[in-house]
């Protein structure tokens, strides 16, 4: 798990293409790498990955075709610069929120502009994950946790303060640009449980949608 608090940035050095699926290998020279362990987890640009090999300041993972399938890792380029977050600890701040790596799908820049200091940035979103996006929820952009401002259909609003932009990739984004997508874990657990208790009765967890409405997580109609 991550909490999609960026530690650092780092620069594809090289992609090597093996079956039909590929190996990446990622340098940074400001990634604390000194309790990196073969098998650990790295979040790189929003997907979770798996070192395989460590070379001085840089890490080898290798790449599925399921990944290759859900993320923007296709187009990705030597020399592209990507974020970097390691696995939290049970110590860590969760600063921003619960981040499983695991991306969902890709989103569309559809317009980006100055907002005072800010970046306001309009996404597109693929029509299975609308559902879980809500105005003040959380959302995963390429590994950074944000917060929603606004949803209007397949459109959600974001902005990026300075120092955000200063430490991600997210001052590069352009309209046309396509990015990592991870909705929040708790939404689709939500939609589990209340399409769980939709069709039964009572679940066999005890969740109905007479104890949903009793404790606020429904409003009456």
């Amino acid at each position: 798990m991550f909490t999609g608090i960026i530690e650092a940035l780092g620069t594809v050095q090289q992609i090597t293409r093996q079956g039909g699926d590929l190996q990446l290998s990622i340098a940074s020279d400001t990634l604390d790498f000194s309790d990196v362990r073969l098998g650990d987890s790295i979040a790189t640009q929003g997907v979770c990955l798996t070192v395989v090999a460590l070379q001085g300041r840089q890490f080898v993972a290798d790449v599925s075709r399921e990944t290759l399938q859900h993320t923007t890792l296709p187009e990705w380029t030597v020399g592209q610069r990507v974020n970097l977050e390691k696995a939290l600890l049970l110590t860590t701040r969760l600063g921003g929120h619960l981040v499983s790596g695991h991306v969902d799908a890709v989103g569309v820049i559809r317009d980006v502009r100055r907002d005072a200091r800010s970046l306001w940035v309009q996404i597109e979103s693929p029509v299975m994950l609308a559902r879980y996006l809500a105005r003040k929820g959380s959302v995963c952009v390429d590994g950074v946790s944000l917060t929603i401002n606004a949803v209007e259909d397949l459109l959600f609003e974001l902005n990026i303060v300075p120092h955000t932009a200063d430490m991600t990739t997210l001052s590069s984004l352009r309209q046309g640009s396509r990015v990592n997508l991870e909705v929040d874990v708790l939404a689709r657990y939500l939609e589990r449980m209340l399409n769980s208790a939709a069709n039964e009765p009572e679940s066999a967890a005890g969740v109905s949608m007479s104890t949903l409405l009793q404790h606020g997580f429904m409003r009456r109609r």
